[in-house]
């Protein structure tokens, strides 16, 4: 039997128990730009790769306002993730207009991954081959979800999708016992040291390829690129010299005392030489 005799619909099973065109569209997921979530208890910040397709081509947009209170970081499809923007955006506003108040950000991601989910019985519709960061506020507090082209949701207090996304997790996992307190500022800073691992070859942390959103209880949702980010990204070059010059001594001082055992070594030797001799 072979995998392309399952693969042609999304309603037919193979025999291992999989859906390979959900398969599919969570690859087309990790093939995407990286993208970062995290959160304190006031604040929550997204982070986006931004890739550029020709030397003469714009970045490519990573980061969506869906309303004051919410926003979406995408890695995958950009097209899929427009539809879905704009599905989130027409929600909100008809919520806003039937109850007098903002959805909340757990309704709103159980209705998008809803709809990704019916895209998983039906013959007639592939999957979104996207997968999104929802951040956003509410009277709960500060959220941070990820949804997936299966239609499963997940809420965390970091997470990181896309390509080479595994370092920025590893960074997060490390630091995330020190985020409930932290500022906005903070929060940013965390945000750009975990996205950098995910930086393709020797490419750069600049403001061109780099999106910072943040949204809290006291900020509605705000996208900082541009020269408007630069300051952050400086801040993160300038933390990174100083820990060079803390690491440096050290290791002179652990060469000096190598130096010092090699020599002690080599005369223990010569003596043992003269000895036998």
């Amino acid at each position: 039997m072979f995998r392309n005799q399952y693969d042609t619909d999304v309603t037919v099973w193979s025999p291992q128990g999989h859906l390979h065109q959900i398969d599919y569209a969570m690859e087309a997921v990790k093939q995407g730009s990286a993208c970062l979530g995290l959160t304190s208890n006031k604040v929550a910040v997204l982070c986006g790769i931004k890739r550029q397709s020709l030397e003469l081509a714009e970045h490519q947009k990573k980061v969506f306002k869906i309303d004051e209170h919410m926003g979406i970081a995408i890695s995958g499809l950009t097209a899929d993730a427009r539809t879905l923007a704009r599905f989130m955006r027409t929600e909100s506003l008809n919520h806003k207009f039937v109850y007098g108040s903002a959805i909340t950000v757990g309704r709103l991601v159980s209705d998008v991954a809803d709809k990704k989910q019916e895209c998983t019985q039906s013959y007639i519709r592939r999957p979104y081959g996207v997968g999104l960061l929802v951040a956003g506020v509410d009277k709960k507090g500060v959220h941070l979800y990820q949804t997936c082209p299966s239609g499963n949701y997940y809420e965390y207090k970091g997470i990181a999708i896309g390509a080479r996304s595994q370092s920025a997790r590893t960074y997060l996992e490390k630091h995330f016992e020190s985020f409930p307190n932290l500022s906005k500022e903070e929060l940013i800073h965390h945000a750009l040291q975990g996205v950098r691992g995910c930086l393709q070859g020797d490419q750069e942390l600049t403001a061109s390829n780099i999106t910072i959103a943040v949204v809290g209880v006291d900020q509605p949702f705000k996208i900082i690129e541009g020269a408007e980010l630069q300051p952050y990204i400086d801040a993160v070059e300038v933390s990174d010299v100083k820990e060079d010059e803390e690491v440096m001594p050290r290791w002179k001082n652990k060469w000096k005392v190598e130096q010092y055992h090699s020599s002690a070594v080599v005369k223990i030797m010569m003596k043992i030489a003269v000895r036998l001799a």
